[in-house]
This record gives C-alpha cells, sequence and structure tokens, in this order.
C-alpha cells in the first residue's frame, strides 16, 4: 500500500473512531465500511460492522465478517470470541462452541466467553461441560468484583448470569449427591444423614453447625461428631503399639537429619508469601523444614525406602486415604527459635497426630488455646480445624512425625463416603482450573 494510500486508511479509521465517540452510528459505520474496502482484513473495521449487524439481527452476516478476522488474526482472542458470539446469533451452537473454546485457549480469563460457552453447551444437551465453564465464568467474574449483585452485573447480562448461577446450584449438587447414591443403595439413607449435611452446608445450601466456637473447617465441615481439641488415648487403640516403635523411627531420622539436602520447605515455594504463617523468636530465621513420606496423596517411594520402620509403621495406622488429597505424613523438623503462627486445617473429617522423636525444652503446641508440651515417645492427637500453632523457643531443632487419620467419632460407612465425596469434589475442582490455566 502506498504512502497516500496508507494517509487516507488512516484517516478514514480516525473519522470512524470519532463518529463512534459522538455516537454517530451510520456515521461510523459507513467510515469503517470504506476502511474495509481499502484492507479487506482490517481487524477493528470487521469487529465494528459485525458488531452492527450483530444488533440487527444479522446473524449470518456478522458470522462472514468475524470468519474473514479469525482467518486473518488467528492469534486474537477477541476476535474468536465475536465469531462465537455471532455464531450463536446465528443458531449455530456447535460452530459456536469450537470458536468459543479457541478464543479461551488464547486468553482463559475470558469469563463473558466462558458465560457464551456455558449457554452454547447446555443448549447442545451437554450439561457437564456446560456447568464447568458456567462455574468456571462465575467465579472468574467474582475474583474481579463482578457478578457479586445486580449492581455489579450489566443489565444486558443479567438474565444469563443468574441462569449460570441456578444451574452450577442445581448441577452441583447433583454431580456430588450422585456420588452417594451408590452407599445410599448398599447401606441405606439413614447411615449417610451426616455426610449428606456436610455436603449441604458445603455447597451453602444449609448455614454449617460448629460443635464448637473455636472450630472453623476451611474446606468442608462434618456435623455431628463431638469437638475434641485433643482426643483421649483409649479412642485411638494404636496409640501403644506406634509409640513401641520410637525408638527405631528415631533412629531413621538421625540418618535424614545428617543429610539436610533431603529436607524441603513445608510451605513449599510459597514460604516467603505466607507471612501469616511463620515467625522467629529473636533475630534468627523461622524455619519449619519437612521429611515427606506421604503428600496430597503421593507417596514418596524413595523416603520411605531409607526409612522402612517407619513407612512400615505408617501403613499399619487407619492414615484417611483419598486419592490425589491425603493422606499427608511426615518428619516435622521446626528449627530453634521457629514460631508456626495459628491457623487452622480444612476438614474435621480427619484428626493430626505427633509422635514427638526429638523435644528439647521449650517446645509446645497450642490447641483451641489449650497447651500442650510433647514428649518423646508419646502420641498427642488433636482438631486441626481448631486454631493451633506450635513454636520451638529453645536452641536446638525439635521434630515429631506427623500423620492425619480419619475421626475416630466417624463410622466406616461415612469415612467411605467422604472418600468418594471429596475425590469427586476435587475432579471438579481440577477440571475448574485446566479451564482457566495460563497457557504455556
Amino acid at each position: 500500500m502506498g504512502n497516500e494510500a496508507n494517509q487516507q486508511l488512516v484517516g478514514l479509521r480516525e473519522h470512524a473512531r470519532a463518529a463512534v465517540g459522538r455516537n454517530d452510528e451510520a456515521a461510523a459505520e459507513a467510515a469503517y465500511t470504506q476502511v474495509l474496502e481499502n484492507q479487506p482484513d482490517d481487524l477493528e473495521a470487521l469487529k465494528y460492522l459485525a458488531n452492527r449487524q450483530w444488533l440487527r439481527g444479522a446473524g449470518r452476516r456478522a458470522v462472514e465478517l468475524m470468519q474473514t478476522a479469525t482467518q486473518a488474526h488467528p492469534g486474537d482472542a477477541s476476535a474468536w470470541h465475536q465469531l462465537g458470539t455471532s455464531q450463536m446469533l446465528d443458531g449455530d451452537m456447535r460452530a459456536a462452541a469450537d470458536s468459543l473454546r479457541r478464543a479461551l485457549q488464547l486468553a482463559p480469563g475470558m469469563f463473558v466467553a466462558r458465560l457464551r460457552l456455558g449457554i452454547a453447551l447446555e443448549r447442545l444437551g451437554d450439561s457437564h461441560e456446560a456447568l464447568i465453564e458456567y462455574f468456571s465464568a462465575v467465579n472468574l467474574a467474582q475474583r474481579q468484583g463482578q457478578w457479586l449483585s445486580d449492581e455489579t452485573t450489566p443489565p444486558g447480562g443479567r438474565d444469563a448470569v443468574q441462569n449460570a448461577i441456578r444451574y452450577i446450584a442445581t448441577g452441583r449438587h447433583a454431580l456430588f449427591d450422585g456420588v452417594l447414591e451408590p452407599l445410599r443403595q448398599r447401606y441405606g439413607r439413614s447411615e449417610l444423614v451426616r455426610v449428606e449435611q456436610a455436603l449441604a452446608g458445603y455447597l451453602g445450601e444449609q448455614p454449617v453447625q460448629w460443635q464448637d466456637p473455636r472450630q472453623r473447617s476451611k474446606f468442608l465441615h462434618f456435623p455431628g461428631v463431638p469437638a475434641r481439641t485433643y482426643y483421649a488415648r483409649e479412642q485411638l487403640p494404636w496409640y501403644e503399639e506406634l509409640e513401641a516403635k520410637t525408638s527405631v523411627i528415631r533412629d531413621e531420622l538421625r540418618a535424614v537429619l545428617q543429610e539436610t539436602q533431603d529436607l524441603e520447605p513445608f510451605l513449599g515455594d510459597k514460604i516467603k508469601d505466607r507471612p501469616d504463617m511463620l515467625a522467629a523468636f529473636g533475630p534468627g530465621r523461622a524455619t519449619w523444614d519437612a521429611y515427606f513420606f506421604h503428600r496430597h496423596g503421593k507417596r514418596y517411594d524413595e523416603h520411605c525406602d531409607r526409612c522402612p520402620h517407619t513407612a512400615a509403621a505408617l501403613d499399619t495406622l487407619p492414615l484417611d486415604r483419598v486419592p490425589n488429597h491425603s493422606p499427608e505424613t511426615l518428619f516435622s523438623v521446626l528449627r530453634p527459635g521457629t514460631h508456626i503462627l495459628p491457623h487452622r486445617g480444612v476438614t474435621n473429617t480427619r484428626v493430626t497426630t505427633h509422635l514427638p522423636l526429638i523435644v528439647p525444652p521449650d517446645c509446645a503446641l497450642r490447641v483451641g488455646g489449650e497447651i500442650h508440651a510433647w514428649q518423646e515417645g508419646r502420641c498427642v492427637t488433636f482438631d486441626d480445624t481448631m486454631e493451633h500453632e506450635a513454636w520451638n523457643k529453645s536452641d536446638r531443632t525439635r521434630v515429631v512425625l506427623i500423620f492425619d487419620c480419619w475421626n475416630p467419632d466417624m463410622t466406616e460407612v461415612e469415612r467411605l463416603a467422604i472418600t468418594d465425596l471429596v475425590e469427586a469434589i476435587g475432579d471438579f475442582t481440577e477440571a475448574f482450573r485446566d479451564r482457566v490455566r495460563a497457557p504455556d
């Protein structure tokens, strides 16, 4: 294109933009039409003219314009979004879903595009995919302060957003309740009453009933079990057998401590972003390290092989095993002068046990305001949904073996149900994360 023609095109585009600014739609459309005559793949002109066609209800012409736009500019997410929107108007939901997916591959955070994809999938009868897209759209929008109320939702989108919210509520209930149905058929509905109440609380269908005002579960609260800070020894009949293995477990620990490169920060790479979790007594650096045997349900085979007596002892315990979630078992290494600040755990369906292995003076645990001083070789079990903290004010390292077990006040059927339910919730959440994860 020559310099003169280039200048003419710039002038036309500026004229079109000025018309848009003063809401002169006819003049803007005429100017952008001229732009397109001079440069048929001009993205700005194609988008504007397609939008005018869309507003007139001319879906087919809007689709044609946006197909030209996406062919010329395949990396423009907003062009694919507009193409998908135009295809929806034209009644082609299958093509619309494909275009909207392409837009979201390029820009996963476009929550309006996700909402429209949810609409297309709902109309296509793909209820599960529609549920995930609706859930993703609403969560992304609400993270940015949008769609929290009518005031934070554009008037033209309120009906669609409200439909999505209703669809999410109905769909998630049906999905997770359906997980429990085989267990109802096998064991009877009466065996799952507390599980159903836990699910209703998780979904926000009814208020969570806390057994103790000090208790708050960050993820899933199980109702109807006694609230306890610390659990009595008689509730945990495996204590004595485990405590008898303290010496051999401690020997394996000492071998681990000689090679500190095998330890990792308990809080992982996020430790610098968590000043709410760790503090130091004095000028030293707070350090909380871990040597994991299991984490998020994954077994650390190399660590277990290196500490066979510890691994064998753990295998005899009623660990709460939920694929991709639990158990979590580890040597917890609290360096001198470190304070683990008050915090709460995710669910009271499990309880946390410490087998103290190396305990210098001035080390303690506080749960629900009640202080416990560790004694080497003597287990302590507590509900970590109670606010709890731990400290090492000594000049030596403190180490305990930590592991999570099922809450002993739950029945075997309830444990089976919670396993299936948490796994289903996790699968759904991971599907949501996959949708909104930015491309590499």
